[in-house]
């Protein structure tokens, strides 16, 4: 986002100034830091959830915010339409609980005679709800048992993967929530460990040694948020700029993590892979 408003004539420390907040995951410290950033009359926030989201909505109605990666803001409430979002919001919605069956699916194409999959997922976190929710319409279509994974805290990890371990869950969907973002090497390290091929919403886990991932390109929504940071800055109303969705989706595959796993990927799933990591 920092390099896209560059390209538009932005030059931090000249005429723009970034005010940064990082809660660590913890999701009880959010209303806080948004309290903070309105105190400083920003004017614009960039909130990368749907939890930060609706925390910067309940701080400001007044000062305009840009979303990134939402679900669906209509039902969470945060905007009226995706054409006409009203009031002080707009941004970028992800459609990582729409791909939460396809995740699914790429699991079962993968692995013969999948029959039983963990979902690991964020009570907390409406994003990741939404994933579960989906998941388990698309299970059963699939013909797949899932085991539900529910953790909220990072110490909590640990024994979730014990739990998928003696459920025999011979694979592992990751739902997109803060908290698992915050914790990539953590939940990567534990699926090696617990030799459990894994599929992620993110490339980047795929990075971190992750097995899979499929879903919409992480780096996009933040290139246009910087356009329409621009618009605003610039006299736009949020109401008035539509909500954007992802164009561009992506299936990443860790070869070296299926070796060691001693997991042979099916030709017709591989040749459908926009990046192989060898």
């Amino acid at each position: 986002m920092r390099r896209e408003l560059r390209a538009l004539g932005y030059v931090e420390g000249k005429n723009i100034a970034f005010e940064y907040r990082y809660s660590e995951g913890k999701l009880d410290r959010l209303p806080a830091l948004a309290d903070e950033l309105v105190r400083l009359k920003v004017d614009v926030l960039v909130t990368p959830s749907m939890a930060l989201a609706l925390v910067a909505k309940n701080a400001t109605r007044t000062i305009p915010i840009v979303f990134l990666i939402v679900a669906d803001p209509v039902a969470a409430g945060l905007v009226d339409s995706l054409a006409r979002p009203g009031e002080n919001m707009t941004g970028f919605t992800g459609i990582a609980e729409v791909l939460a069956g396809k995740r699914l699916e790429l699991l079962k194409e993968t692995i013969s005679k999948l029959s039983g999959v963990a979902v690991l997922w964020n009570p907390q976190d409406p994003t990741s709800v939404q994933q579960w929710k989906e998941s388990q319409l698309a299970a059963r279509e699939l013909g797949l048992q899932l085991n539900s994974l529910e953790v909220s805290s990072a110490d909590k990890y640990e024994g979730a993967f014990k739990e998928a371990t003696k459920a025999r869950s011979a694979a592992l969907a990751v739902t997109q929530a803060t908290l698992t973002v915050s914790n990539q090497k953590q939940i990567v390290d534990l699926a090696a460990k617990n030799r459990l091929p894994a599929i992620y919403t993110r490339e980047d886990f795929v990075d971190s040694g992750g097995l899979m991932s499929y879903g919409a390109d992480q780096i996009e929504p933040y290139r246009r948020a910087g356009v329409m940071v621009d618009k605003i800055l610039k006299g736009a109303k949020p109401a008035d700029l539509p909500v954007e969705q992802p164009m561009k989706l992506e299936l990443v595959i860790n070869l070296k993590t299926a070796k060691a796993l001693g997991l042979t990927i099916p030709p017709i799933v591989l040749m459908r892979a926009g990046r192989v990591i060898k």
